[in-house]
């Protein structure tokens, strides 16, 4: 079957090796950068792919503010994370952190 990847990369059609390892835009590693650099305490959440979405980093302050980020594969966001020296989870393992969602109850009732 060598021969159908082969011909798939001849004809200019992406592999699914060649998806994951598209490069990330610029702007997405530069708000997650930035996130990391303004916020105390950071960690990262890696969802998986579904149905509907791609796969997605979430990184959670220590006050549980986040931001959530298309990125290419699993993978990328655990090696991301590793560069940037977070600790980094599944979140279809762990779960989101409790703070997180505490912070997210405070901005509905408008306590920021």
């Amino acid at each position: 079957m060598g021969w159908l990847r082969r011909g798939a990369a001849r004809l200019g059609r992406r592999t699914r090796v060649a998806r994951e390892n598209l490069a990330v835009d610029d702007t997405i590693v530069r708000h997650l950068t930035d996130f990391i650099a303004t916020h105390r305490g950071v960690e990262a959440f890696v969802e998986p792919q579904t149905a509907v979405t791609q796969t997605t980093m979430l990184l959670v302050a220590w006050d549980g503010e986040w931001t959530r980020r298309k990125v290419p594969s699993p993978a990328w966001a655990h090696a991301f994370a590793e560069h940037m020296h977070l600790p980094h989870y599944d979140a279809a393992v762990v779960g989101y952190p409790q703070r997180m969602r505490d912070y997210n109850s405070r901005r509905l009732r408008g306590g920021n």
